[in-house]
C-alpha cells in the first residue's frame, strides 16, 4: 500500500514559500541641501544673530555651530596677563569655587547662539538642548524632515518647551524660519559647564578667525 503524503507538511512548507514578502522599496535618506557651514550662516542671518559663525565642532559630545563675538577688551586683558583660552575642564571647574571666583579670568567670548544642523530633528534636538539652558539655540533641518506627523506631534511641542528655534532649508538651500525660539524656559546662571563652553568658543575664535595674536 502506497504511503499517503503528509498533506499538513506540504501545506506548511508551501505556505511558507508563498508567504515570503518581496523586498520593500528602499527609501533614500533625507540629505542636507548644502554644507553645514553654509546652512549655519544662512540660519544665523535669518535668526538675526550678529556674530562670527564658527565651523561645526564637537562640544560636550554634541556637534554644533556657535555664533559668537570676541570681547576685545577682555581678550586684551587676558593676553596682557598671559591667560589665553583654558580648555582643561578640571581647571575651569575651580573658577566657580567661592575662594577662587575673584581671581578667575573673565569670559572672553560672547556667545550669541548655538546651531545644530542635522538631517533629523531628534539628532538636532539632542545636540541643541544642552546649550538652550544657557542662551539662544536653534535647529537647522532639511524641509522634507518637517513634513511629517512625527515632526508636528513630537518635535514642535518639545522645541517650544525647550525654547528652540527651528530653521528649515528647502532642496535649493533656501532657508525659512519655522519656529521662533525663546519661550518660557529657565536660563541657568554661569556654572562650570557654561565657563568651559565659553573657553572652548574663545579658543575656536582665536583659531578660526583672523584675530591678532597679541594686543598692544
Amino acid at each position: 500500500m502506497a504511503a499517503t503524503p503528509n498533506m499538513e507538511s506540504s501545506t506548511v512548507a508551501g505556505g511558507a514559500k508563498r508567504s515570503r514578502s518581496l523586498p520593500s522599496r528602499v527609501v533614500p535618506p533625507i540629505e542636507l541641501p548644502a554644507s553645514v557651514g553654509e546652512l549655519s550662516r544662512k540660519a544665523a542671518a535669518l535668526l538675526g544673530w550678529n556674530g562670527i559663525v564658527l565651523p561645526e565642532t564637537t562640544v560636550l559630545g554634541r556637534k554644533i555651530c556657535v555664533v559668537a563675538r570676541l570681547r576685545t577688551d577682555v581678550h586684551a586683558e587676558r593676553i596682557a596677563m598671559g591667560m589665553g583660552p583654558v580648555v582643561d575642564r578640571a581647571t575651569v571647574d575651580t573658577w566657580t569655587w567661592p575662594e577662587l571666583a575673584a581671581t578667575a579670568p573673565a569670559p572672553a567670548a560672547e556667545i550669541i547662539g548655538v546651531l545644530a544642523v542635522a538631517r533629523h530633528w531628534r539628532t538636532a534636538m539632542a545636540s541643541a538642548v544642552p546649550f538652550a539652558r544657557y542662551g539662544e539655540a536653534a535647529m537647522v533641518l532639511p524641509s522634507p524632515a518637517v513634513l511629517t506627523e512625527d515632526y508636528v506631534g513630537n518635535c514642535l511641542p518639545r522645541a517650544r518647551a525647550y525654547g528652540l528655534g527651528i530653521v528649515t532649508a528647502d532642496p535649493n538651500a533656501v532657508t525659512d524660519l519655522d519656529l521662533e525660539g525663546h519661550g518660557e524656559r529657565m536660563i541657568l546662571d554661569e556654572d562650570p559647564v557654561s565657563r568651559l563652553v565659553n573657553e572652548i568658543v574663545y579658543d575656536q575664535l582665536l583659531r578660526d578667525t583672523e584675530l591678532p595674536a597679541q594686543v598692544d
